[in-house]
């Protein structure tokens, strides 16, 4: 009878942890320990999917724009410029709020990328998120979409990517025709998302002269979002100052009724008369703009009737992320 060979394990190739990759929670962890991912591996990407960014646009250029983008405004578009610069066979990269299909990305027949804004994220840093997005519709292949996923823990951010030196100019449109350069040639899918999302679309305006101002208009009254990039304790003891004052208005018929809450910064919100128009909104708001100036420098404690108006402004924040 011949001698049983010692049997011995075969050496598992050993992975550096750079280079294992993202698998599902239950799947084993590539790196060859016998354990599931999310019990090895795949615990730093788990906290991080937990850790919530209070500010994930804080950094880049027109940090209030990129808020309202997400946040507020239907339908609008930016030109991103890359800290490197652009690969050769991808001509522009644009920012949008909404892609057809709820696409994360796009990478259009001709190369050029749209990155959508308003997308759900699979972890708590959407900067993250979307900087991984971008990094793959970058090498996708022309005219197809980039699918979502929860992008690695130590990936990089938009601020790592974008250019810190850029204009942010959001350009504001009617509907999402922007979607379709040819319009001939798009599919019933795509003419069917569009269709809805236009129906969808509550007219919207950026102002010219102030920051991060949005008129928009709605059935009953218009109003005006105004992201503001001041911290949240001391914008709203100066909005409470100014509203004590009498001075917290944007004009006849406008009133200050309270303010959204969105990834960490504040949004004050007025009602205007459904007559009112974002140009009628352009001098008004330059000219609160130089009362909330005045306002925030102040120091002093606030008085009892500030104190009450700061408690109502408290009371009417509406959390939005």
């Amino acid at each position: 009878m011949a001698k049983k060979r010692p049997q011995t394990k075969a050496e598992r190739p050993q992975l550096s942890d750079a280079e294992i990759p993202v698998v599902g929670a239950r799947e084993p962890c590539p790196c060859g320990s016998g354990r599931r991912y999310k019990a090895c591996h795949g615990r730093a990407a788990a906290h991080a999917a937990t850790e919530l960014v209070q500010r994930p646009f804080e950094g880049l250029p027109g940090e209030g724009d990129w808020v309202a983008l997400r946040e507020l405004v239907p339908a609008a578009t930016a030109e991103l410029t890359l800290k490197d610069g652009l690969p050769e066979d991808v001509p522009s990269v644009t920012l949008a709020t909404v892609l057809p299909m709820a696409w994360p990305a796009l990478r259009r027949d001709d190369g050029s990328v749209l990155l959508g804004l308003q997308n759900d994220t699979a972890s708590g840093d959407i900067s993250r998120d979307l900087a991984d997005t971008l990094r793959r519709a970058l090498t996708a292949e022309p005219g197809t979409p980039v699918k979502g996923r929860r992008a690695p823990a130590d990936g990089p951010r938009l601020q790592d990517l974008l250019d810190p030196d850029a204009t942010f100019e959001p350009a504001v449109h009617s509907g999402f025709e922007f979607w379709i350069p040819d319009t001939e040639n798009t599919t019933p899918e795509v003419s069917a998302s569009l269709e809805r999302a236009n129906a969808a679309a509550i007219p919207t305006v950026r102002l010219i002269g102030v920051d991060a101002a949005y008129w928009c208009e709605t059935p009953e009254k218009n109003h005006l979002r105004w992201v503001m990039p001041y911290p949240e304790e001391q914008l709203l003891d100066a909005l409470a100052r100014l509203h004590a004052a009498g001075r917290s208005s944007l004009g006849e018929g406008t009133r200050l009724v309270g303010s959204f809450r969105a990834h960490g910064l504040t949004v004050p919100v007025w009602d205007l008369p459904s007559g009112v128009t974002a140009e009628d909104m352009e001098k008004p708001a330059a000219e609160f703009a130089e009362r909330l100036t005045a306002a925030l420098a102040s120091d002093a404690p606030l008085t009892a009737e500030e104190r009450r108006a700061r408690g109502g402004l408290t009371n009417r924040q509406v959390t939005l992320s």
